[in-house]
């Protein structure tokens, strides 16, 4: 582990004295084409789990994936009874596999993860520690990005600067979904009903005291990641929609400074007209100031409609997945939700 935990800070002191005794300990996992990093990851986190506790399931889902993920994951269910297999019908995205596994984990603690092994399984010892001495949340941070392209880590940097500038609930900086979750915060989340789900808002918006750890971000141990910038982008817009009303407000602003701008120049018109007389207007002037202001209403009408659209998908309360397989550890196969 030498190397791996470079810094933790602390947003407030624990809510309960130290957590001492046997636990639970339940790692989810989101799966999406991980056949090259299958066996991998499951050579690396069973150990760390049995060092932590007797008592542990590793509960992995399917999400959708095209390639062999599922077969390599029932091949390990054969030979290790703690792991459980949720496999969904079809992709329903990384958010919906996370809240699937939330929906079925029985830990006192609950740990996501993800099976490339950039996220480091060996973080999980720390963090129960952490768990330990009383905090709720144990969120992992990443504390560089020097696996990430240039443009992918240029603007992850600029979207948690400026979300968490208009965002009602902040998010800590550089935090994915690594993280360790008490299970009375698993039972706050499972009180959350959107569909158009950002893990990240909704993980600080349920509270409870939290800590941070910093870690090395490892490198893939297979595979090309699937969120891609266009897919990254769409995400925080999701993010963003979900957790501010600002991108609406700001086009209030917005419209009060035209009127005002167009009060002035019209004022200035009038004056000019009176003490200088008519003249003919530029028809170039006239085209660009028509056009700029209508660029600036098919803005406002595309950010109104990106609300509008997640108002839809909110009212027709889908289901937020749909699984076809259900085997949790030690329970009986359970109908698809």
């Amino acid at each position: 582990m030498d190397g791996v935990v470079k810094a933790s800070s602390e947003t407030a002191r624990p809510a309960h004295p130290p957590r001492e005794g046997p636990f639970r300990l339940s790692v989810i996992v989101p799966m999406f084409n991980e056949e090259g990093s299958a066996d991998a990851f499951f050579d690396a986190v069973l150990p760390v789990a049995a060092r932590l506790t007797d008592d542990f399931e590793i509960l992995c889902i399917d999400d959708g994936s095209s390639d062999a993920t599922a077969e390599r994951v029932r091949e390990r269910m054969a030979a290790e009874p703690r792991i459980g297999f949720i496999q969904f019908s079809r992709n329903f995205g990384k958010e919906a596999a996370l809240t699937a596994a939330l929906d079925h984990c029985e830990g006192d603690a609950v740990v996501s993860i993800d099976a490339d092994l950039q996220m480091r399984p060996e973080v999980i010892a720390d963090m129960v520690a952490k768990w330990r001495e009383g905090w709720d949340v144990v969120a992992a941070t990443r504390a560089d990005r020097a696996t990430d392209s240039g443009p992918r880590a240029f603007f992850s940097r600029r979207f948690y600067r400026y979300f968490n500038r208009i965002a009602d609930t902040p998010i800590p900086p550089e935090t994915g979904d690594f993280r360790l979750l008490d299970r009375q915060v698993v039972m706050a989340l499972r009180q959350l009903p959107e569909r158009t789900r950002f893990m990240k808002g909704l993980f600080a918006w349920v509270g409870f005291t939290t800590t941070t750890i910093a870690y090395d971000h490892g490198e893939r141990h297979a595979g090309t990641s699937s969120f891609k910038l266009w897919k990254l982008w769409n995400f925080a817009l999701d993010g963003i929609t979900s957790f501010s009303t600002f991108p609406l407000r700001v086009w209030s602003y917005v419209g009060f400074a035209t009127a005002f701008l167009a009060f002035v120049y019209g004022s200035w018109i009038v004056i000019r007209t009176l003490i200088f007389g008519i003249d003919v207007p530029g028809y170039a002037s006239l085209l660009v100031f028509i056009l700029f202001l209508g660029g600036i209403q098919l803005i406002s009408l595309g950010v109104m409609g990106e609300y509008v659209g997640r108002l839809l998908t909110e009212t027709k309360r889908r289901p937020i997945y749909l699984a076809r397989r259900v085997e949790l550890p030690g329970r009986d196969e359970e109908a698809p939700r």
